[in-house]
């Protein structure tokens, strides 16, 4: 550090500061005489890094000056706009490598008390609102009887014991499916999307997103809205069940079903086994005695069709009966034997052709003569 001395010695040319002297004496001086402390200032030209950091001004109607906020101490906010008004606690210092006056943010709260997290939530709602992933028409039907129930939660979370107790009580023979993800913290965004990503690929029944309670910060990653997009684009039904039952998060209002607990989302994900196993007791007694109904009526109609195909086949044997007297009179009118017995007689040669006229009658033929009792040989003279 340059001593109080050097600055006598630089009052000449021969005892001049580097431009590093100055910039560190400068730092040594302001952060001595101006402690850390809150500043208040609106936010213009903010812009962050992909290291996660941000850096912005604060200005008033007279001056401004430049601020940075390390990832360490932001990854917690929402990301803030040009033009709110902010509380800074900040380290007052100077950034040697370029000269320059700024404050070290350490803490940043919005004038209007929530008002930074309000902004963002807002903000995000808009954009989710104009995509139509808000609309209740789009909200699906829960499965009533699940097979396989998937769960996006902290592994260690009460949360999920919660829901393990619940579904075991209620569904055991539902296949429980835990894909762990951090629920808070700076990479509690992409760990969550990461679980909903390898939770898309199976064949799942229903999801629950869970997380229990705690304070706005805590809760950040479900307001996401890169979170909330990925909840809506699941292709199951999704119950969300994030912090307790006045906490309301984008999660909550793009999924399915809202839940105010954990516990009240494994309770809508399934069915009580006591209450299927009562409704199907009532439902075979009811199918026990449709059955019996069905069987006497069955049988009654069975005895009516009886005698009437008993009735209807006497009375067509009957009518065939008639008919077919009918008939052998009339063939036995039409019969050759009939007209022999009227003192015809039919002649026939050796292969059985009648003999009708003069000429098939030469002298000398012989023939066969049919009458009304039999045949007799004949010639002709």
């Amino acid at each position: 550090m340059v001593q109080p001395l050097d600055i006598v010695a630089a009052a000449s040319a021969e005892g001049a500061w580097t431009v590093s002297e100055v910039t560190k004496r400068a730092k040594s001086v302001i952060e001595a005489g101006l402690p850390p402390l809150w500043i208040r200032g609106e936010i213009t030209g903010f812009k962050a890094w992909r290291s996660g950091h941000w850096y912005f001004s604060l200005r008033d109607k007279a001056a401004q000056i430049r601020c940075v906020m390390f990832a360490k101490q932001n990854f917690r906010l929402p990301t803030p706009t040009d033009g709110t008004q902010v509380f800074a606690f900040a380290r007052p210092s100077v950034y040697e490598e370029k000269g320059e006056f700024q404050l070290t943010v350490m803490e940043l709260l919005s004038t209007d008390q929530g008002g930074l997290w309000r902004l963002a939530f807002e903000k995000a709602k808009a954009a989710l609102t104009k995509d139509g992933l808000l609309d209740p028409a789009r909200k699906r039907r829960l499965p009533p009887f699940p097979r396989r129930i998937a769960v996006v939660t902290s592994p260690d979370g009460a949360a999920l014991r919660d829901i393990q107790a619940v579904v075991g009580r209620r569904w055991p023979v539902a296949e429980l499916i835990v894909v762990p993800a951090q629920v808070q913290g700076a990479k509690a965004e992409a760990s969550v999307c990461s679980a909903l990503n390898r939770i898309s690929r199976l064949p799942v029944d229903v999801l629950i997103v869970a997380r229990g309670g705690g304070s706005v910060e805590d809760l950040w990653a479900f307001n996401s809205e890169r979170v909330a997009r990925a909840v809506a684009a699941m292709p199951m039904p999704v119950i969300s069940a994030i912090g307790h039952e006045t906490d309301v998060s984008l999660c909550d209002l793009v999924a399915d079903l809202r839940a105010p607990t954990p516990s009240a989302a494994a309770e809508a994900a399934t069915p009580d086994r006591a209450e299927v196993l009562m409704k199907c007791g009532v439902l075979g007694q009811r199918l026990a005695r449709a059955l019996r109904i069905a069987s006497r009526h069955v049988v009654e109609r069975l005895d009516r069709t009886g005698d009437r195909l008993v009735r209807c086949m006497d009375h067509r044997l009957e009518v065939s009966g008639s008919r077919l007297t009918a008939y052998g009179s009339r063939l036995d009118a039409l019969s050759p034997l009939k007209v022999l017995g009227r003192g015809y007689a039919v002649a026939r040669d050796a292969d059985g052709t009648v003999l009708k006229r003069v000429a098939q009658l030469p002298a000398g033929k012989e023939f066969r003569l049919r009458v009304t009792d039999g045949e007799v040989n004949g010639r002709v003279q």
